[in-house]
């Protein structure tokens, strides 16, 4: 029998495609996009510093498309295993798992699927080691930073945060079927960059963490000496980006020295607030814009410099 005219537009069908839509979009919330399109920033601009140049549609889709499974599917399971301390802390008690909107199980199955999917695209689509170097840095967040480390060291960022520096040596793996000195500075930048990056939010939401006994380093050592890391760290990724002219020339000494000397400003801000996180939180809003104008300046000096 067929549908009347307009029956997709009763009230029943209405309601039942915004349900549809309502557990799509919050499916998608568990492979946290922010994140994930940072990730894919570094690792597709990495690409092009390896080609010196446009890596090619299909190698660049195939490492997107990866890439973006491989992150989400990472996330998904860390928001499964996160879902009991996410019901306590005001910012995440409202994610899909722990307001009962999805399911443990159903979560867990989309986390692993998306990880197995990315697997078999980098695998198939790109290279063997661009889908070993994915796999790894999956399953580093998810079993030595998310399982371990997070709950258990106020170390964790500072270890865990190996994991989000693996896009870029996808990137570069896929490009080149290798890993080279400049891959690995690539890593090295974003593995430095991560401390500081988390450290500020960290700062700004300890009280959450706290309250999930989640030894988070504002937690367990302090406001002050948190702010003291900051700098450290700070200081050592902008000497650190400066080496990438080793490899790029003065014009990628220019990158790292604009974009590192308002990170330092921002981070000595950060040491000498005597109340609220206000420069904590342009800190972290910074770094993110940070992280991204450098891999898009230094795609830019590579390909000009060929």
């Amino acid at each position: 029998m067929t549908a009347p005219a307009g029956a997709w537009g009763h009230p029943e069908a209405l309601a039942s495609r915004r349900a549809l839509g309502a557990l799509a979009s919050d499916y998608l919330s568990l492979t946290k996009p922010g994140v994930m399109s940072l990730l894919l920033v570094t690792e597709f601009l990495a690409m092009v510093i390896a080609a010196r140049g446009w890596p090619g549609l299909g190698l660049s889709a195939a490492a997107l498309a990866g890439g973006a499974c491989a992150s989400g599917g990472a996330a998904t399971i860390n928001c499964w295993f996160d879902r009991d301390i996410d019901a306590v802390m005001g910012r995440t008690r409202h994610r899909p798992l722990p307001s009962g909107r999805i399911r443990p199980e159903g979560a867990l199955a989309f986390g692993v699927g998306l990880s197995i999917l990315a697997f078999l695209l980098f695998f198939i689509l790109v290279n063997p080691l661009a889908a070993l170097l994915s796999a790894a840095g999956g399953a580093f967040y998810v079993f030595v930073y998310t399982f371990w480390l997070k709950r258990t060291t106020k170390s964790n960022i500072v270890i865990g945060g190996a994991a989000g520096a693996v896009p870029p040596l996808v990137g570069w793996a896929a490009v080149t079927h290798g890993v080279g000195p400049l891959g690995l500075a690539l890593f090295a930048l974003v593995f430095l960059w991560t401390p500081p990056h988390f450290w500020a939010l960290s700062l700004i939401v300890r009280r959450d963490y706290a309250a999930v006994s989640v030894p988070m380093r504002p937690v367990v050592v302090g406001i002050r000496r948190t702010r003291t890391s900051i700098l450290g760290y700070t200081l050592a990724l902008v000497a650190f980006s400066c080496s990438l002219a080793i490899w790029l020339g003065p014009a990628e000494l220019a990158v790292a020295l604009l974009l590192g000397a308002p990170f330092i400003a921002l981070s000595i801000l950060v040491l000498r607030e005597a109340s609220g996180m206000r420069w904590a939180r342009q800190l972290f809003r910074f770094s993110m814009l940070y992280l991204f104008v450098f891999f898009l300046g230094t795609a830019g000096v590579a390909v000009l410099a060929r």
